[in-house]
């Protein structure tokens, strides 16, 4: 890593803005302000695994099997590390506790419990962002405005922006892989010749284990992490390892290892009632019987056509210009100046590289599946950004001046469409039933009668987890279905082509699967016809609920079907001008049983 007292003077900054502690702990603070903020302006949908994977199953923890919480089949088939819903659970349990203290309100408690779990992943965010810039300081030194490049990238990320602050596995992975990242010991590595026992050693066993232990639980979260430091490990003792320091990593790996493998084991041993281990199921189910291509195969070109320019969008020419120059690393000359960073900056674009070609080889790609390594790209693209709007961050130049506010520009309005246009109606429509059912506790706490008549009912034609369930609704009162999207789980591979779910077999024909899933129209028509009541099983079937929620490509069927019917719009809200999933076009509307 770069030496701090090689660290020069930023024209306009002063060096203590960069190295006094206090300053440190300000930046800190900033960013979790930011990260706040960041949270609580998120109104749209990006992933249902920000939902069902993390704040599902950690409501039914918080407050039990009858909360209504929706558990997916990756959770009954044990495919999932608890450790990650359990953070939630201790929030809402916290949250929950508060709120009987305080004696809030129906409608102040479901607020305190929506607002909570963004709190939580507020801080996680902002810990990540400050340890891109911690580890931006041991490569390029401290008040180098490579350091203060990365900071800002990091900041004004749309990528950041959207996706940090949201309550998936992903975003815990990468503020895990880069605080690992800032602990792990560089210069341990890259010295070939150690300084005498008076010198700090960055290669401290508290920090290694620190870098050790946080990847580790990387690893347990998403067992494809082992990927990143499968290649970390393995780059750098290839290129500066002996027997000594193989041995020593590979003790305190077995030692940190150890010790968060018996604590995950610990937690779901609690969570599911048995011995498992999600890591080695989920690898079997995704990666040996390929289920995970049921949910969509990408062409091989993906990560580097789409997944990398999503994630840097304005950052990706700096990025590009740093990955080039990190290919050349010299050769091994430690008298050499700089020769500490450019070894690290290899290191880590050999991460990134190898990383991307691995997770390209799986049929089955998402962006946020590399998301991991975008702290170490904002990293590489940081010296280039410094030096072509230099002096960083206030450019001699007037047309690189305007060219960084048009990039700043760019950046706000990628982030504010995504976070407050794109996709909005999924989440506001939860609101929506939210607020009725609390209208309904709230008139009904002073009069008398069943606790039937206040709840509300509502079914969900819609794909599958299209939007957040028990984490929005809040009200274990509220009463919902939605189509399911079971994979192929005990199909043979030869039928699994021909495989549909139950959403699949509703938009395939919707109006025959009306008929045959839904109870008898007849029973919510205007004026009832005598004689017309098809023959059922009442369990087979589901009851035709107050509410419908649909998405306004499915209006046309829905009209024609429940035309005659007591069901009227009675909502209406913006979701978005696009989606690639034709399903999922137009607004999204619910129609009320009014009598």
């Amino acid at each position: 890593m770069a030496a701090p007292n090689k660290a020069t003077h930023q024209e306009g900054l002063p060096r203590s803005f960069f190295t006094h502690g206090n300053h440190v702990w300000l930046v800190l603070i900033g960013l979790l302000t930011l990260r706040l903020v960041n949270a609580f302006t998120i109104h749209t949908f990006f992933q249902p695994d920000e939902y069902f994977q993390s704040l599902e199953p950690a409501w039914q923890i918080a407050f039990g099997r009858d909360s209504g919480a929706w558990i997916t089949w990756e959770w009954r088939e044990q495919l999932r590390s608890s450790l990650h819903p359990m953070l939630f659970a201790a929030v809402y349990r916290a949250a929950a506790r508060l709120c009987d203290t305080i004696q809030a309100t129906p409608g102040m408690r479901a607020e305190v419990l929506i607002a909570a779990p963004k709190v939580l992943q507020a801080c996680i965010a902002a810990v990540g962002d400050f340890f891109t810039w911690r580890l931006a300081r041991k490569v390029y030194g401290l008040a180098q405005p490579a350091s203060l490049a990365a900071l800002v990238l990091t900041a004004i990320s749309p990528w950041q922006w959207f996706c940090s602050v949201r309550t998936l596995s992903n975003a815990l992975e990468t503020t895990l892989t880069i605080v690992a990242l800032n602990f792990w010991p560089w210069t341990w590595f890259e010295r070939q010749h150690p300084a005498g026992p008076t010198v700090k050693d960055e290669a401290s066993p508290a920090g290694l284990d620190i870098a050790l232990t946080a990847a580790a639980i990387a690893c347990i979260l998403r067992p494809t992490n082992i990927v990143i430091w499968a290649i970390v490990a393995l780059t750098c003792l290839y290129r500066y390892g002996d027997l000594h320091k193989t041995t020593t990593l590979s003790r305190h790996a077995l030692i940190c290892g150890s010790a968060v493998l018996a604590v995950s084991v610990g937690v779901d041993r609690t969570y599911y009632g048995m011995l498992t281990f999600p890591p080695l199921k989920f690898l079997y189910f995704n990666v040996v019987q390929s289920l995970s291509v049921f949910y969509g195969a990408n062409r091989p070109d993906y990560y580097f056509t789409e997944g990398l320019p999503l994630l840097l969008t304005t950052a990706l020419p700096f990025a590009a210009v740093g990955i080039w120059q990190a290919f050349r690393p010299e050769p091994a000359r430690p008298a050499l100046q700089g020769y500490e960073e450019r070894q690290s900056r290899f290191v880590l674009l050999i991460t990134v590289l190898v990383t991307v070609m691995t997770m390209t080889l799986i049929s089955h790609k998402e962006v946020r599946f590399i998301y991991p390594l975008l702290p170490i790209l904002h990293i590489l693209a940081a010296k280039p950004l410094a030096a072509f709007f230099n002096p960083f961050p206030l450019p001699a130049s007037r047309l690189r001046r305007s060219l960084m506010v048009l990039m700043l520009s760019v950046n706000i309005c990628i982030a504010a469409y995504v976070s407050l246009v794109h996709q909005r109606g999924v989440i506001d429509v939860l609101h929506y039933l939210r607020h009725e059912q609390n209208a309904r506790l709230v008139s009904s706490s002073s009069l008398e009668g069943s606790a039937s008549s206040v709840n509300v009912t509502v079914g969900f034609f819609m794909p599958c987890h299209s939007t957040p369930w028990r984490s929005h609704l809040v009200y274990p009162e509220i009463h919902a279905w939605a189509l399911t999207c079971e994979p192929p789980l005990n199909v043979p591979i030869q039928d699994r082509a021909s495989y549909q779910d139950e959403a699949d077999l509703f938009y395939a024909h919707p109006t025959s699967w009306i008929d045959n899933n839904m109870a008898d129209r007849n029973t919510v028509l205007k004026v009832p016809s005598i004689g017309s009541r098809a023959h059922y099983s009442p369990a087979e079937r589901r009851e035709w609920p107050e509410y419908l929620v649909f998405f306004q490509i499915l209006e046309p069927v829905i009209v024609k079907v429940l035309e005659d019917t007591s069901y009227r719009e009675c909502w209406r809200g913006f979701n978005t001008q696009w989606h690639d999933d034709r399903r999922r076009q137009g607004d999204v509307v619910v129609w009320c049983l009014r009598s």
